[in-house]
């Protein structure tokens, strides 16, 4: 059964249609990437599932549960979490209290804290910095540790490598590994050597709609499509 489900979603910003018949099913476990070119879709397919726009016609199934309708609040504690393309940090506060806000009742669980020490050992080390002053890498780690200090099932990450050294883009590699072993993640990314060496599972959004869904390592071993959906070789 599919983790998350989407159906004939159609999203539009004003009056401009930019999801026209987006239908997708995302397996749970491992890491699914989302794939295209700028301004295909992606980003308003992720703000679309967590409901920050609304989709209409079309619908949103998380397990066997409808939650096009729902606020974005209460689909994240259905166990989301969105790391937007921006990062959603808070400046002006503390790596420690950022991590704060994003727990459900304003304490860490020592274990899961641990666990985000492991992965990203800067946070640790600037634990009183404000967020505003970390380098770009370290806020990107500062959003995806907001994501995973409290249980989730499903992480959706709009363009995490965007900006960022090779050094770190290796990091996070490293890291979305070990997140993705007991956590779905959905990513967006237009790295593609980033996006290959994570995913399982795949699709390509063209102009609104899905153009190509399939295994990664299929996709991979195919130039032609890489070419045609991506224009990876222009």
């Amino acid at each position: 059964m599919s983790l998350l489900s989407l159906s004939a979603m159609k999203t539009s910003i004003g009056q401009y249609a930019v999801l026209h018949d987006v239908t997708l099913e995302v397996p749970e476990g491992g890491v699914f990437v989302l794939l295209g070119r700028n301004g295909a879709g992606k980003t308003t397919t992720l703000r679309s599932i967590m409901g920050l726009w609304r989709p209409s016609p079309g619908s949103v199934r998380f397990r066997d549960r409808d939650i096009t309708t729902m606020h974005t609040a209460d689909i994240a504690r259905l166990g989301f979490a969105y790391v937007p393309e921006n990062m959603g940090v808070f400046g002006g506060l503390t790596v420690e209290e950022n991590l704060i806000l994003a727990t459900s009742k304003g304490k860490f669980d020592p274990v899961r804290l641990k666990r985000v020490y492991a992965l990203f050992p800067a946070l640790e080390k600037f634990w009183t910095k404000q967020a505003w002053a970390l380098s770009g890498g370290q806020k990107q780690m500062l959003a995806v540790a907001r994501s995973i200090i409290e249980p989730r099932e499903l992480i959706l990450i709009d363009e995490p490598t965007k900006g960022l050294a090779p050094s770190i883009i290796d990091a996070m590699a490293d890291a979305f590994r070990e997140i993705a072993a007991t956590t779905t993640i959905l990513l967006v990314e237009q790295n593609f050597e980033f996006a290959k060496a994570l995913g399982r599972d795949m699709a390509v959004i063209d102009d609104g709609r899905i153009a190509h869904r399939g295994s990664m390592a299929d996709f991979v071993a195919d130039k032609q499509l890489q070419d045609r959906l991506l224009s990876l070789s222009a």
